[in-house]
This record gives structure tokens, sequence and C-alpha cells, in this order.
């Protein structure tokens, strides 16, 4: 087991309850495994308490990186929210927790 952040980085958005998070290979040959084992139950799963609405997955093989877009993710949204990380820039860190099979 290793943890995603060994093989990935990532980077994340924001628009109204809406966060975006994108999981990218550092290396290409990655890319299979991300696309084999991040998939939109297991991030749902990893975020749930967090994560109210749905988990869509897009995979973008050309640059080896997928991004999930998830709805009511953010305790209501930047302008609605007291939370301490309004925006959700720590989910993308919070991701790159998750572990899967196969060697860095």
């Amino acid at each position: 087991m290793i943890k995603l952040r060994e093989i990935a980085h990532s980077r994340t958005g924001d628009k109204g309850n809406t966060s975006n998070i994108s999981v990218i290979a550092y290396d290409e040959k990655h890319y299979a495994l991300l696309e084999a084992q991040v998939t939109s139950e297991r991030v749902k799963a990893f975020f749930t308490g967090v994560v109210e609405g749905d988990v869509v997955r897009y995979e973008l093989p050309n640059i080896a990186a997928l991004n999930f877009v998830m709805t009511q993710a953010l305790g209501g949204g930047v302008t609605r929210s007291l939370a301490l990380d309004a925006h959700g820039k720590s989910l993308s860190s919070a991701l790159l927790e998750l572990e899967i099979e196969g060697d860095p």
C-alpha cells in the first residue's frame, strides 16, 4: 500500500458550494493505477461527512490526471460558511492521504 501523495500531486478549486480536486500523476506511467483505484466512489467515501452531494470523476489521460467535481462540499459555499477553510484548499492535501495498492 502506498499513499496517493507518493505518485501524485493535487490542486483544488471552488465555485459556490462545489469543490473540484485534480489528482495529477508525477509520472504518466502511474496514470493507469490512479484511473483504476481512485474512483468517484472511493473519493466520496473518503470524504464522508464533508461531501454531501455527488462526486463526478473526469479522466484526462493526455495529462495523466483525474479531476473530481464534488457538490455540496463546502458547508454551503464560501460566502455562506464560517468554516476555517471555506475554499476547501486543504481537501487536496487530505485526498493525497488516500492509500492505494502499488509501488511508488
